[in-house]
């Protein structure tokens, strides 16, 4: 008998973590006071249902497989990786986005997340309205505030808030809805990859800096995806031999080995501070097949309009969903979001994550 590969180990690993997992959240009271989630539409769970925008997915056949099967707002047949990394947190309920946030609720987190946002403003202005990352920071100060009125006490809240968990994902609509988008931005006549990597690292550590200033402390900031991998970006440029477009995963590898200095000057040079990396090109790389994943273009039947790439509204999506990397033309399944949620509450490879994983993050 042959040994087994390093990828089938790999694989084998993150199985036994997902069931070991599933387990534990059962039982597990919440490991942190509270969870507040910044990001895109990968973590968007309503922000934008009542905005004017393409970027809002409130309609069939999205949330399938979600509970009572409810279109919530959510880019995905089912949960996305915040909901999962807030369930092995051991919240009981999804945290609310910040639109119909009220009252003690907030206590426990609040999601801002966005789509169509961006590090820079007028990332995904294409799309219509959205809260871009400056203005989630905007509202998360609202927050604070008001966690503040409720528990009347700044010293209190200041302390509370450092034992909460905070997760950003920002950045893939820097590319996507910008830099890949000449006919409507500026920014790939301006810059060159590397230049567009530094502009962006630059605005997001005064950004993340802010978030510190609010009383962040613990902090996992997610790198960016294989974005030249999505359907919707090789339907537009070609794929090359990789079946990715390659130039568009090189740019944004730029921007990620950028994250992990940033990480590290942020825990050197701020009291207190205890920021991660998640390395989501790490998870998602590797043989998909030894994971289950057999089918690479989108479970649903993706919009015509190019650089949209949403379902069409009420039509049905395909039935074996856990097959399936791509629920739309951008975005993943629910069986993909948990390989990755998994991953980065607790590390299935020492380059999932640097220094720890989310996991170990909640226990300092």
């Amino acid at each position: 008998m042959a040994p087994f590969s390093n990828s089938c180990i790999v694989s084998l690993v993150i199985i036994l973590m997902v069931l070991k997992l599933q387990m534990f959240i059962i039982r597990a009271a919440p490991q942190v006071p509270c969870y507040f989630i910044f990001g895109d539409s990968l973590v968007d769970n309503g922000n934008n249902n009542n905005l004017i925008t393409q970027a809002k997915v409130n309609y069939p056949p999205y949330g399938v497989d979600f509970v009572n099967q409810t279109a919530t707002g959510r880019f995905c047949n089912g949960e996305n990786t915040a909901d999962i990394i807030g369930r092995y947190l051991g919240f009981a309920n999804y945290t609310p986005p910040y639109a119909t946030a009220r009252g003690p609720e907030i206590l426990q987190g609040v999601n801002y997340g966005s789509g169509g946002s961006g590090i820079r403003d007028e990332s995904g202005q294409n799309l219509g309205d959205r809260f871009s990352f400056n203005e989630q920071l905007l509202n998360h100060g609202i927050t604070v505030f008001q966690i503040g009125v409720l528990q009347g006490n700044a010293s209190f809240t200041k302390e509370y808030l450092s034992k909460c968990i905070y997760t950003v994902g920002m950045g893939s609509n820097d590319y996507i809805n910008n830099y890949y988008m000449p006919q409507k931005y500026l920014t790939s006549r301006t810059y060159t990859p590397e230049q567009y990597a530094d502009v962006l690292i630059k605005q997001y550590t005064k950004q993340l800096r802010i978030l510190y200033n609010q009383g962040g402390r613990k902090v996992a900031v997610f790198g960016l995806g294989l974005i030249g991998c999505a359907p919707e970006i090789v339907i537009k440029f070609g794929a090359d031999a990789s079946g990715c477009v390659d130039s568009v995963n090189a740019a944004v590898a730029l921007f990620n080995d950028r994250l992990k200095p940033l990480v590290d000057d942020f825990n050197s040079n701020l009291p207190a501070a205890k920021f991660i990396y998640i390395n989501i090109t790490n998870i998602n790389s590797g043989d998909p097949t030894l994971a289950g994943f057999s089918v690479f273009t989108p479970c649903c039947i993706a919009s015509v309009d190019i650089g949209k790439g949403q379902c069409e509204p009420n039509l049905p999506p395909c039935t074996n969903r856990r097959v399936y990397i791509f629920w739309d033309n951008f975005h993943p399944t629910e069986a993909v979001n948990n390989i990755t949620a998994t991953r980065s509450y607790m590390a299935a490879s020492p380059m999932d994550s640097y220094p720890m994983d989310i996991r170990s993050l909640a226990q300092r």
